[in-house]
């Protein structure tokens, strides 16, 4: 865990979450400058609202941004709690996080989805030496909408099992479609449900083991 304190903004990167999107060094190489030795981080090098969006934009949660003075943080949950599904990839959920029912650090987590990772339930980018496919885009559901579209999502990992979701929660393709609405699901870990992004029970013949 990295904690750079900087003029205006503090910045918090945790290295075990981090699925390289690529999305800050892209955005802003100033402040996240790649491929050097020591120093990387850079809070003071853009304006403090462009480092908080950087915050924001993160999907893993690897990277989270404050404030000094607590005017603002990228910690703020969304108005609509969603999981993204990344195409060969893993599953990137925003909401009022809770793990087990423990608080987790931040509203944004990459799930593992492929069952490679040595970091489970987070994704570590394993689905990619795996050769991991599966859909970003699966068939919709015709569901109703939900009363409450924000609020806490827990995480519940099974042992040797699904990932067991508890919370309001829309699921959303790739291309952005909402797909399903729930508030409680079983999503595929093991990598060999045919019915991904859900649990279909493939876990128990592929001898899927994971706490």
């Amino acid at each position: 865990m990295e904690r750079v304190e900087g003029q205006h903004v503090t910045v918090v990167f945790d290295g075990k979450k981090c699925v390289h999107s690529r999305n800050c060094v892209l955005s802003h190489p100033e402040v996240f400058v790649p491929n050097v030795k020591g120093e990387w981080i850079f809070p003071d090098a853009a304006a403090p609202e462009d480092v908080l969006r950087i915050g924001q934009n993160c999907p893993s949660g690897a990277i989270r941004v404050h404030r000094n003075d607590g005017a603002a943080t990228s910690d703020k949950p969304p108005v609509v709690n969603t999981l993204r599904i990344r195409e060969n990839g893993p599953l990137a959920i925003e909401a009022e996080l809770t793990l087990g029912g423990a608080p987790h650090p931040g509203p944004r987590a990459t799930l593992c989805r492929c069952g490679h990772s040595a970091n489970k339930p987070w994704c570590d980018g394993a689905h990619v030496a795996a050769g991991f496919t599966a859909s970003g885009e699966p068939a919709a559901k015709d569901t109703p909408a939900l009363e409450v579209r924000n609020g806490p999502v827990d995480l519940q990992p099974q042992r040797n099992g699904p990932l067991k979701v508890v919370g309001n929660l829309e699921i959303v393709s790739g291309t952005g479609r909402t797909i399903n609405k729930v508030r409680q699901a079983f999503l595929c870990r093991c990598g060999h449900s045919a019915n991904k992004p859900y649990c279909d029970g493939s876990h128990k013949a592929a001898g899927f083991v994971a706490d």
